[in-house]
């Protein structure tokens, strides 16, 4: 993500609940700079390779996308 213009805020589990979720949280600029990673990712080597080994050992088994913005922030949107 970094490496494309995003943020990585970190890998998130609960602490209690469920335990077969995880949040990954990251962010870009613009919603439009995000559909850039998206795309660049699909042709980056490291990335598909992760999302072969992913799929083959059924590290994922759903994928949701939630878009949100921070509740204090000194960005205006």
């Amino acid at each position: 993500v970094e490496s494309m213009g995003g943020i990585h805020h970190g890998n998130f589990l609960p602490s209690e609940g469920a335990n077969n979720i995880a949040y990954c949280l990251f962010s870009f600029d613009s919603l439009a700079q995000y559909e850039e990673y998206r795309v660049a990712i699909l042709s980056k080597a490291e990335c598909v390779k992760l999302f072969d080994e992913a799929n083959q050992k059924k590290f994922i088994l759903s994928y949701e996308r939630s878009f949100m913005k921070p509740l204090l922030s000194d960005k205006q949107h």
